[in-house]
């Protein structure tokens, strides 16, 4: 028995979600069929799991009770959780049983057929010893969901967790989410269906009705919740139910909110302001729709203002094809808001998708000291003249990764460089020494024009990359180039940056202007203007040193008014003298942009030729490499006062 207890303290949480949590996997052919569906992109799914990271985003402290499986999906839905800002104490794992999927295909507007794998999955095991008081305390509101009132394990989780709420004068939402399937009244095959009538369904719901403070549901769910056949005596039986705010759900329609008393007039509610839209995908929509209002309910917004910021969040959603991955964050609905979009398809907007992409993209990095070690025709050229067959070089490079990561030592702030054409080996080493930050080069060596390493289609190779792996290419460009070839390196970085966004890749791009002509304060500034006016917005700039403090104010002055979310700059070192790049370091506190250095031959270039010639043996290549590594990142925190 829950004893009230009106002195608990202070919640630190906005909301808690319980129930469903899945791995989505989105056919990304659209328009057809799942039976010819070639390929799948993943995602975190399930009601409580969207809303939690939608919420999150919005800005509200939000966290997850559920169950996943002990193994990688259910590892997935926690690690995922957890980057989108969601807190998982409350997410169990069970050894037992596996983590639900979903398959899902956009066949046409509005068409979504779906099959749910939750065959004893290991949401549906969650209990009442998965829902802790303290937990539940320690939030301001929990949101419970119609699926996990269909098993008696699952519903007296979330009555458990109603009852503490309650007698701690917490908020209880209900989301009425109901997928007939999953309370076994249709097929597997019928995923997508939305409405089947069942009194033993509604007597469920409508037990759970008085206790409520806020209901949110379509058209359908407002029916099964309250058992009666007409849209407009479903809400007078749920409103002689339950004093709650009810929130009916009509998709392109937008929503009504009712407040007080259900007159006999549909319409006489709370309406927010409509977005026109094409629909994309109609699944997920209602998630982000929730995650929207509850960000105004929650910080006591105005109703119209919670239904506005829903409808828009539904927008989004019904735009794009997965679901909590392109819920919007609190940055890019905000400038929504205020600036609309030219586009009814809101994932054609590239300026809403440039802040979608840098306000969700993984960690922030205040901090990159990189060794480079994505150098091919240095070494080949060493390799050459000592007469030594290229795979030693295989072998170098994984010795360069050993030697960043002693310097690292598990620190964040360090990266590598690697190339795919020597750097396989290196880049699987690499992978388990917890760099900040891991590049690679897409750019063929020398080449201007530029060109692509391996194939001119880039975007095919990308799709195998992974996904924490920075596309970086170098590009030697001058403002004074001919007009034809920068034309033709525009327009090769242009594809670039729109495969690196396409395939959800951050891009680095490296500019040295220096050996196409005279570097002077005002070059580079302008080389990143014009590749800005194209829409170019990498993640990350590398540059050359700069010949003043001036050249380095004016860059970051270009930088701060086109893109305002970039990474920032790191300095590169062509072969530079320590002592130099020392002096370079220097200099760039004129510029906050500058976030710090991506250097490979002044650290590896005497190891490389001593190791290649068998002058020095591995543990000498490392100590050496090391060495000069931990030379450069000390001048660089002391430069910074962070050491």
């Amino acid at each position: 028995m829950v004893q009230p207890n009106p002195g608990s303290p202070e919640p630190s949480l906005d909301v808690i979600t319980i129930g469903r949590s899945s791995v989505d996997l989105y056919g990304q052919q659209i328009g057809s069929r799942l039976e010819d569906i070639g390929s799948f992109a993943k995602s975190v799914g399930g009601c409580p799991a969207n809303i939690a990271i939608g919420t999150a985003r919005l800005g509200l402290k939000s966290a997850l009770i559920t169950r996943v499986g002990a193994e990688q999906m259910g590892h997935f839905i926690i690690e995922q959780s957890a980057r989108e800002g969601v807190e998982t104490k409350g997410i169990k794992t069970d050894k037992d049983r596996l983590t639900a999927l979903v398959l899902l295909a956009v066949e046409a507007e509005g068409v979504s057929p779906m099959i749910f794998y939750r065959s004893d999955c290991a949401d549906m095991a969650l209990d009442e010893d998965d829902i802790d008081e303290d937990f539940i305390r320690s939030s301001r509101a929990v949101l419970v969901s119609g699926t996990h009132f269909s098993r008696p394990n699952t519903e007296a989780a979330q009555r458990k967790a109603i009852r503490i709420a309650k007698a701690n004068g917490r908020k209880v939402i209900f989301d009425i989410d109901y997928r007939p399937n999953l309370w076994g009244l249709a097929g597997h095959a019928e995923g997508f269906e939305r409405y089947v009538k069942s009194d033993r369904v509604s007597s469920k719901m409508k037990e759970t009705l008085p206790d409520c403070d806020l209901i949110v549901g379509t058209e359908e769910e407002i029916l099964i919740a309250s058992g009666a056949d007409d849209v407009l005596g479903a809400l007078k039986e749920i409103r002689r139910l339950s004093p709650a705010t009810i929130v009916l759900k009509r998709g392109a329609m937008g929503c009504i909110v009712y407040d007080g008393p259900i007159s006999d007039n549909l319409e006489d509610g709370i309406v927010g302001q409509g977005f026109p839209i094409e629909v994309f995908n109609v699944l997920g929509a209602g998630d982000a729709f929730m995650s929207g209002l509850l960000r105004g309910w929650l910080k006591d917004e105005p109703l119209q203002t919670c239904a506005t910021w829903a409808n828009a969040c539904g927008a989004f959603a019904v735009s794009r094809l997965l679901c909590s991955p392109e819920y919007p964050t609190w940055a890019e609905l905000d400038f929504f808001l205020k600036n609309g979009s030219k586009h009814r398809a809101l994932r054609k907007d590239e300026a809403i998708n440039h802040i979608h992409w840098a306000s969700t993209r993984k960690g922030d990095i205040p901090l990159l000291m990189a060794l480079a070690i994505d150098h091919r025709s240095q070494l080949t050229a060493v390799c050459d003249e000592l007469s030594v067959d290229y795979k030693q070089i295989v072998a170098f490079k994984r010795l360069a990764v050993e030697a960043a990561a002693r310097v690292a030592d598990g620190r964040q702030g360090y990266g590598m460089l690697i190339d795919e054409r020597f750097g396989r080996d290196a880049f699987f080493d690499a992978a388990t020494k917890n760099f900040t930050w891991i590049g690679r080069p897409v750019e063929l060596p020398g080449s201007k024009p530029l060109r692509f390493e391996f194939s001119q289609d880039i975007g095919s190779q990308l799709v195998e990359w992974p996904l924490d792996h920075c596309i970086k290419c170098l590009c030697f460009y001058h403002p004074d180039d001919p007009a034809a070839l920068k034309t033709e390196q525009q327009e090769k970085l242009r594809t670039l940056f729109e495969a690196a966004r396409k395939v959800g890749r951050e891009l680095l791009v490296e500019i040295i202007s220096s050996k196409n002509g005279p570097l002077t304060d005002d070059t580079v500034s302008t080389a990143l203007e014009e590749l800005y006016a194209l829409g170019i917005k990498p993640d990350w700039w590398k540059l050359e040193p700069q010949a003043s403090t001036g050249a380095w104010k004016k860059i970051d002055a270009v930088i701060a008014k086109n893109d305002p979310w970039c990474r920032g700059i790191v300095l590169l070192g062509l072969e530079a003298p320590a002592d130099e790049l020392v002096k370079g370091f220097e200099a760039t506190l004129a510029a906050p942009s500058v976030k710090g250095f991506a250097v490979g031959r002044t650290i590896f270039a005497d190891a490389a030729r001593g190791w290649l010639s068998g002058k020095i043996n591995d543990e000498e290549a490392i100590a050496d490499m090391a060495g000069r590594f931990k030379q450069l990142t000390e001048a660089w925190l002391r430069t910074r006062g962070l050491r």
